[in-house]
């Protein structure tokens, strides 16, 4: 048997046909109205035996590969037609063969038609995510999705999508997919799917080759471009009330993200199809190409899933840039197309050796995006470290907001929310509440908490820790999940168990207690940080060089996000001896010290594991991951380098300087690195070809930045 190589992507999604036939008659439909006519052999439903080698297949799969979660996706034909009974036993047969190894992520697309609740209560019983096809309003949506008497779907399609709406169901409905055809009206589509408040909508290029092109009827040079750049004005204009794939998949690839559809971008495909007679299938909408065009000869009942992963075809879509086109290769936009979906790329004369058919529409829509999401006013935050210091602080302040807004759900931040807005509005305050929002590693626990569930405690620990630095007296309870708890910019203070706290603030000194009836600790004692010792409970960070150096901060729990571990908390205080050491070298060399100043001044240095050198992390401005065996010597030469570094880092967060997806960004890059190491001549190339760029790839900022890094080039070579 054929194993698949381990360096090869594992297969993660499968598009099981559980009915070959429809119950609509759509006349774009790439199953029944194209090349391949391979269904009218294939049964009309799958049958139960299939259906346990399918799950045995995935269930070895999923072992070999040691994955943590497969996504199956039912799908037709019209897979409501097998009866919501065959739909029960297909999910549990799945279920239960799959759901004891990995987390199994069960979906249905379907076209909504015959949707019932019967239906619907086997979604909810299996968890079965449901995606309903629907191009529009009546007029766009019956142009192509009749059924086989020539009616409208329309109203049956509505009532299946108000049916999923319903309180019970609403959990189930995972989106819209809907076909463009240009020769509906693009704001009217859009405002129709909207009216439907869908989780998300999703956007389909109409199947085509350069032997079958697209419809073109006002011959138009960018006909899909142009309807899909009208839709995003729209949702623009809405606020993106929902996601749109298509969209957000070019958003984040022009951002240096990774695609979200496998229609665009370069991530490698992890995805097989299964038909009803058991046979492994590549993705089906090669069946546009040609008969047979997804063929691979195996099935379910003598093969594995190793072996359709070596198949030469799903080889050849995990490639990324090497599996396209030698005109795809030298394409700007490649990142966000990456060559379009495999299938439009299809010529008879040569096979998929092609860029897209829709080529000159892939290339407009992803560079009107980037010229659309281009912010192009001047930032004042590239004139001086302060300013961009204030520009981070902004961002900063903007995720506490959003942080409160998701958090609104747990009452004991209401007065965390309340002594934060207070500390702001006052004078004598605020600026005690920016020092502690400027520590970098608020943000990266702020971040985290958008990302995920978010983070109760550290909200209000945030909150008391501003208190304490401001002198403003505050009492605050809240449940804490560990025996630590740490205050940002403060240190640490250890409790006998988790469990409701409630934490008092007086001007220097803090108490916490216990408040619940299993807690020793329920007296509490105060805490004055300022004093030593301050307490057995108690322990504070450190600062080099008195009271206006950097923190060395050992123990936030949010440290941890750099390329190397953290090292555990300090014991001993040779790390600080020696990067004191380290700031007295930089202070002897003005030129040096001058070149790291500019661009990076640390407010906060963590230690790191042996061996890891200078490193920043995904954290917020001012923090540097330092190796606990660094010398002083190469903290001082690297500081200006990675200085450098988190300077236009900082940047980037808070101002565009190119258009996304831009080359000036790779340019930029270079030229920031190589300024690091000297008058190197591949800086001044670098420089160079940014000069050499159409105007509108840099922004104001980015142009001024440029200017800077000549004129430090000029100061350097001088």
């Amino acid at each position: 048997m054929t194993s698949q190589s381990p360096d090869n992507p594992p297969l993660r999604q499968l598009v099981l046909k559980i009915h070959s036939r429809c119950d609509l008659l759509c006349d774009h439909c790439y199953v029944y109205q194209h090349a391949d006519q391979s269904w009218r052999g294939r049964p009309t439903f799958i049958r139960p035996e299939t259906v346990r080698a399918v799950a045995g297949r995935l269930a070895e799969h999923t072992r070999a590969r040691a994955l943590e979660s497969v996504s199956v996706i039912l799908h037709g034909g019209e897979p409501l037609l097998v009866g919501p009974a065959r739909l029960r036993d297909i999910c549990a047969e799945l279920t239960r063969t799959l759901a004891p190894l990995t987390t199994l992520d069960l979906r249905m697309h379907t076209n909504a038609v015959t949707l019932n609740r019967r239906h619907l209560d086997v979604c909810r019983e299996f968890g079965v995510r449901v995606s309903v096809s629907l191009d529009g309003d009546r007029a766009a949506n019956d142009r192509h999705r009749l059924d086989r008497r020539g009616r409208s779907s329309h109203d049956r399609v509505l009532r299946g999508i108000r049916l999923l709406q319903e309180p019970e169901y609403r959990h189930l409905f995972s989106g819209i997919l809907c076909t463009v055809d240009v020769a509906n009206d693009p704001v009217a589509v859009h405002d129709a799917l909207t009216e439907l408040a869908p989780p998300r909508i999703d956007y389909l290029l109409p199947h085509s080759t350069w032997d079958s092109p697209p419809p073109n009827p006002a011959g138009a040079a960018t006909p899909y471009a142009d309807w899909l750049l009208a839709v995003f004005d729209r949702w623009e204009e809405q606020g993106r009330p929902m996601p749109v794939r298509t969209f957000d998949s070019v958003l984040s690839t022009l951002r240096g993200g990774p695609p979200l559809t496998e229609a665009l971008g370069l991530a490698p495909s992890d995805l097989a199809v299964i038909e009803t007679d058991g046979t492994f299938e590549q993705a089906d909408w090669l069946k546009t190409a040609y008969a047979g065009a997804p063929e691979t000869g195996y099935d379910v009942f003598r093969h594995g899933f190793a072996e359709f992963a070596s198949h030469p075809g799903v080889l050849a879509r995990q490639t990324g840039a090497d599996g396209i086109s030698d005109t795809c290769r030298r394409c700007p936009v490649l990142r966000s197309c990456g060559g379009g979906l495999y299938g439009h790329r299809y010529r008879a004369e040569n096979g998929f050796d092609n860029p897209s058919v829709f080529c000159a529409d892939l290339r407009s829509l992803v560079e009107g995006i980037a010229d659309r999401v281009t912010d192009r006013t001047f930032a004042p935050a590239v004139l001086s470290l302060p300013r961009l210091s204030w520009a981070q602080l902004e961002l900063t302040r903007l995720l506490v907001r959003r942080t409160r807004q998701q958090l609104t759900a747990e009452p004991d931040t209401a007065d965390a929310w309340r002594l934060l807005l207070a500390l702001d509005a006052g004078s004598g305050t605020a600026p005690h509440l920016d020092e502690v929002l400027a520590h970098p590693y608020v943000r990266t626990g702020l971040q985290r908490s958008l990302r995920g569930p978010a983070d109760a405690a550290r909200f209000m620990a945030l909150a008391a820790a501003a208190a304490l630095r401001a002198g403003a007296p505050a009492t605050l309870s809240w449940d804490q999940p560990g025996t630590r708890l740490h205050l940002p910019t403060w240190g640490t203070y250890r409790l006998d168990a988790p469990g409701r706290i409630e934490v008092t603030v007086a001007p220097g000194a803090f108490r916490v207690r216990g408040v619940d009836e299993h807690r020793t600790d329920t007296a509490g004692t105060w805490v004055r940080p300022d004093e030593i010792p301050a307490s057995t409970r108690w322990r504070p960070l450190g600062r080099l060089l008195a009271q206006d150096g950097p923190l060395v901060d050992d123990a936030d729990p949010y440290r941890d996000c750099y390329p190397a571990p953290v090292a555990p908390p300090l014991e001993s205080g040779d790390f600080a001896e020696r990067l004191g050491r380290a700031y007295e070298l930089l202070a002897k060399d003005a030129s040096d010290r001058r070149t790291a100043a500019e661009a990076f001044r640390p407010t906060v240095l963590t230690p790191l594991e042996a061996g890891s050198g200078l490193l920043l992390g995904a954290h917020g401005f001012g923090a540097l991951g330092v190796a606990v065996d660094v010398t002083p010597e190469e903290f001082a030469r690297e500081l200006p380098r990675i200085g450098r570094r988190a300077r236009l880092t900082a940047l980037r967060e808070t101002a565009d300087l190119h258009r996304p997806g831009s080359p000036a960004g790779a340019l930029l890059d270079l030229a920031d690195t190589e300024l690091g190491r000297g008058a190197r001549p591949e800086a001044a190339r670098a420089l160079t070809g940014l000069t050499l760029l159409p105007e509108a790839e840099l922004t104001l900022t980015g142009a001024v930045l440029v200017s800077q890094l000549w004129s430090q080039w000029a100061d350097l070579h001088d």
